[in-house]
């Protein structure tokens, strides 16, 4: 009597039980590590995607007057000062929230323009109470067309105010929680 074979997956059964029980082992042994590897990628994926991802650090702004900048950011943007490793009295360091912090340096040039386009944006829980802080501070703030002492409201709902810090630097200020 001739051995029927059977092709499946790759593996070849044939009615011999011995070597059906050897092709058997190795089918086995296959599943188990296609399953093994599947699951590895199932759990490691999100790991690997996520450490894979830049994260932002900082942000460097050049400034003319590091203490009239450094002023501007803690008491009108009300950012907190870090440490910061040079101690040469031309770098100031805020923690911009999470793990992001802006970094002021000294000596740029005065009377530099800049567009709006390019501009830092902090969001904040109450827009009525930051404006209010601009409006005791005398700091002119516009929506974003450029009609003075309005916000904005984008098509999602968020509301945002443009101004710009004491060396003409950009800000958006915005209710975004999200």
């Amino acid at each position: 009597m001739k051995a029927a074979k059977i092709v499946f997956s790759g593996f070849t059964w044939l009615n011999n039980p011995a070597k059906n029980l050897h092709l058997s082992n190795q089918l086995n042994f296959m599943q188990k590590i296609i399953c093994r590897f599947f699951f590895l990628m199932l759990v490691l994926t999100p790991f690997f995607m996520n450490a894979q991802k830049p994260q932002i650090n900082h942000v460097a702004v050049h400034v003319n007057n590091l203490q009239k900048s450094t002023e501007f950011y803690t008491k009108i943007i009300g950012l907190d000062t870090i440490p910061e490793p040079f101690h040469d009295g031309l770098h100031t360091w805020l923690s911009m929230g999470g793990k992001a912090q802006l970094h002021l340096i000294a000596g740029a040039p005065a009377g530099l323009v800049h567009d709006k386009y390019n501009h830092l944006c902090f969001s904040v829980a109450s827009m009525e109470n930051f404006v209010a802080t601009l409006t005791k501070a005398n700091v002119p703030y516009q929506d974003w067309p450029g009609k003075p002492n309005t916000i904005t409201t984008r098509p999602d709902g968020v509301k945002q105010i443009f101004f710009t810090d004491p060396d003409g630097y950009w800000i958006e200020v915005n209710n975004d929680r999200k």
